[in-house]
């Protein structure tokens, strides 16, 4: 069986995989896009070593910043991940926020190498999604989610096909049970200003900065949300608090967005986290899995 655990940042998806390997003999796999590129540690909350607490992680840190990670590229690394993990008798637990990234690992997507590289850097968002809408006017990729307009977009062209009509079966490869933690909107959006408040207590900025000064400008920085907010502050275009502030509400509205994507696109059960006492919330996800893999193996044998 593998496990996915998805939800918005800082409701403690990275806690709750912590307290599921140990307590399944499982292993994490990451499924945040992000994530997989080396030194963007604050700016994508990426689990540090202390939280590990000597659970094996995979698929974090095996990018540089100025490499090309696509879709296809996170297909084949996470489902060889997951059968290793399934032949040594391992849990596999994915857990992220990237939804297209859980969907291609885990759904019998046929998706193809991509052969050519199009380079999109100096055509702004709407052009670029002007573009797509006129080889593909079905598309229902949100015009500010660049990488995906892209991505989209690079289809067309390496296969004449419009994305939208690609075909997809929906099929799962692997026997899963999707878990989401959440909780009520005000407690979400405090946690979340929350969170971008301590990573800028944490040199958010300096790692920021850092990217800045080496004229670092790849998908994988300009893409999360964090360093090319504070880009603007650096070019002198926003003050320090006007980037924190713009950060916080595009995390805001990411995490909406989130949300409305994993109910349409997956099967999940959402838990309310109990903050006060997280454990509460672990012992009610064990438990619903313990549930669920008895119903499974009792469904199998009829």
């Amino acid at each position: 069986m593998v496990i996915v655990i998805v939800g918005p940042t800082g409701v403690g998806k990275t806690k709750m995989s912590i307290e599921l390997a140990k307590h399944f003999n499982g292993e994490i796999i990451n499924a945040d896009s992000t994530q997989v590129y080396k030194y963007m540690n604050i700016g994508t909350a990426k689990v540090t070593e202390e939280e590990k607490e000597n659970i094996p992680h995979h698929l974090i840190d095996i990018k540089e910043v100025d490499e090309d990670y696509s879709v296809y590229d996170y297909q084949q690394d996470c489902r060889n991940c997951i059968n290793s993990l399934l032949e040594n008798n391992k849990m596999p637990i994915l857990v992220g926020g990237t939804g297209l990234y859980i969907k291609s690992a885990l759904y019998n997507y046929d998706l193809k190498e991509e052969q050519e590289y199009y380079n999109y850097d100096d055509i702004d968002n709407d052009t670029l999604y002007k573009q797509l809408k006129e080889v593909d006017p079905n598309t229902n990729i949100h015009p500010n989610n660049r990488r995906r307009v892209e991505r989209a977009l690079s289809y067309y062209k390496q296969y004449g096909i419009p994305f939208s009509q690609k075909e997809i079966n929906n099929k799962l490869l692997y026997n899963t049970i999707f878990i989401g933690l959440t909780t009520d909107r005000d407690t979400l959006y405090k946690r979340i200003n929350d969170r971008v408040d301590q990573m800028i207590d944490d040199n958010l900025i300096d790692e920021a900065k850092y990217f800045y000064n080496m004229k670092i400008r790849s998908k994988a920085i300009m893409t999360p949300i964090c360093y090319k907010e504070l880009f603007e502050y650096f070019d002198g275009n926003l003050s320090k608090e006007e980037a924190i502030e713009l950060i916080k509400k595009r995390s805001r509205n990411y995490a909406k967005r989130q949300y409305t994507w994993f109910n349409n696109q997956m099967n999940v059960t959402w838990f309310n986290v109990d903050f006060n006492n997280f454990s509460n919330t672990v012992n009610e996800v064990i438990s619903y899995i313990d549930y669920y893999s008895q119903f499974k193996i009792e469904d199998t044998k009829k």
